[in-house]
């Protein structure tokens, strides 16, 4: 089977199998979010546990 290619740009695997994510509204209409709001986006999430079993699907690891 072959891996979604969408998921393949939005997520990554650490190294104890847990799945990252980046967060969203970070790439426009920046200029009425604050500064700490926008800080606090930068950073990466893990993913849900409700989300992971089709995520894993969709990256087939």
């Amino acid at each position: 089977m072959k891996t979604k290619s969408g998921a393949k740009k939005r997520f990554t695997l650490t190294g104890s199998g847990k799945i990252k994510r980046k967060h969203a509204y970070k790439s426009h209409i920046l200029t009425k979010k604050s500064k700490k709001r926008k800080r606090n986006l930068t950073y990466s999430a893990i993913i849900d546990k409700a989300d992971e079993k089709n995520i894993r699907l969709m990256i087939r690891s």
